[in-house]
C-alpha cells in the first residue's frame, strides 16, 4: 500500500509540474508579441531579452513590474500586463521562460 501512495504522490507531482509548464507557456504567448516566440527579442527595442534568465530573475522582474518597483522604459507598459498575474501564474510564465534557452 504504501509503494501505491508513493507512486501516486511522485505522479500527481509530475502531473502539476507538468500543468504549471503548459500554463507559463499559455501565459507567455500574451508575451511573444513584444518578446519573440523564444524570448529573444528586446521587446519594442527597449527592453532586456528575457532568453536565458533564470526563474528567479523573471519572478522578481515580474513581481517588481506589478508593485510598481521594477523597470525602466518598459515599466508603465509591463505594470499593466502583469496586473493581471496573479504569484502562481507569476511562478508558471516564469518557470517557462527559465527554459528558454
Amino acid at each position: 500500500m504504501r509503494t501505491l501512495t508513493k507512486i501516486l504522490v511522485v505522479s500527481s507531482i509530475l502531473s502539476l509540474t507538468s500543468l504549471m509548464a503548459n500554463e507559463g507557456e499559455t501565459i507567455f504567448k500574451a508575451c511573444a508579441s513584444c518578446h519573440g516566440a523564444n524570448a529573444e527579442k528586446a521587446a519594442l527595442g527597449k527592453s532586456q531579452i528575457i532568453k536565458g534568465w533564470d526563474k528567479q530573475k523573471v519572478v522578481d522582474a515580474l513581481k517588481g513590474y506589478k508593485a510598481g518597483t521594477y523597470g525602466g522604459a518598459m515599466k508603465g507598459v509591463m505594470k499593466g500586463q502583469v496586473a493581471r498575474l496573479d504569484d502562481e501564474k507569476i511562478e508558471a510564465v516564469a518557470d517557462y521562460i527559465s527554459t528558454l534557452k
